[in-house]
């Protein structure tokens, strides 16, 4: 798998800037601190179990590590619902990172139920 053709790395790494941007947002203005770090934590970290599955030593590997990567943008869809029921992110900004994140939560769980299928 070619780094430079990898979709959903790709994906990963526009939402990881995309969360880091609202993190900034959300430290600075709304002074909030402890939702929008585990959303930082959660929402970068699913480009980087991406970019180590490239890397994997298995297939059993891979899988492991995509398996990591989809959990993690459950946790940030879940951090992204809580920032937007205590507004803290609006309706317009949620539902715009919201249609972000489903999308790679899609292509995750189909990369693993495949991966799964064909091992």
């Amino acid at each position: 798998m070619k780094k430079e053709d990898n979709t959903i790395l790709k994906k990963s790494i526009d939402f990881a800037i995309r969360v880091v941007n609202c993190y900034k947002y959300l430290t600075s203005e709304k002074k909030e601190f402890v939702m929008s770090k585990q959303m930082l934590r959660s929402g970068t970290s699913i480009g980087a179990n991406i970019n180590e599955a490239i890397y994997a030593e298995s297939k059993n590997d891979f899988i492991h590590k995509m398996n990591i990567s989809l959990k993690e943008a459950a946790e940030t869809e879940y951090w992204l619902l809580i920032l937007k029921e205590t507004t803290f992110i609006d309706e317009a900004i949620y539902n715009s990172i919201q249609k972000d994140i489903q999308e790679i939560i899609k292509i995750l769980a189909s990369i693993v139920k495949t991966s799964r299928e064909n091992r």
